[in-house]
């Protein structure tokens, strides 16, 4: 008897900058992301990309892809997609990109994968605040010159 649905595998989800494929159908994952560093809140992404690759299922699945805010509720950006896996044997290759994203506020962000409305993976994606180099340190640690007549 063959199975006409199992649910299938999360075999991996990265969020990167972009995503590209070659001819070949291999594809490039430039600028994956560990942690958003940025001088400033708010501040806009003009894009995001989230490679997810599926296996191991049988099935017509639709695949759910959202960022959450700190809070843990809010939904920021979501995107869906609907795919199919013929034989467990396959794998599918799904992009999500979110565009025009703004984060508000430093603190954890999380990136949640869903297949059919079941949670397969939520990871963490720290922003953090990272305050501008002072006069100082953009003068290259030299110091200015001092005044005439200053004291020492």
């Amino acid at each position: 008897m063959q199975p006409t649905r199992i649910l299938p595998d999360l075999q991996c989800s990265l969020l990167c900058e972009e995503i590209r494929q070659e001819i070949t159908g291999n594809f490039f994952l430039i600028g994956v992301i560990n942690v958003i560093r940025v001088p400033q809140l708010p501040v806009v992404a003009s894009r995001l990309s989230v490679f997810n690759r599926w296996t191991a299922g049988v099935g017509r699945f639709t695949e759910t892809t959202r960022l959450v805010a700190p809070d843990q509720s809010t939904v920021i950006s979501k995107g869906q997609v609907k795919f199919e896996l013929q034989d467990a044997n396959l794998h599918v290759t799904n992009f999500t990109f979110f565009t025009q994203v703004e984060f508000k506020t430093p603190g954890t962000y999380f990136v949640e994968v869903l297949v059919d409305d079941v949670m397969k993976l939520r990871y963490p994606v720290p922003v953090i605040l990272v305050p501008q180099p002072n006069a100082q340190t953009q003068t290259g640690g030299q110091t200015p010159p001092e005044e005439p007549g200053s004291p020492s």
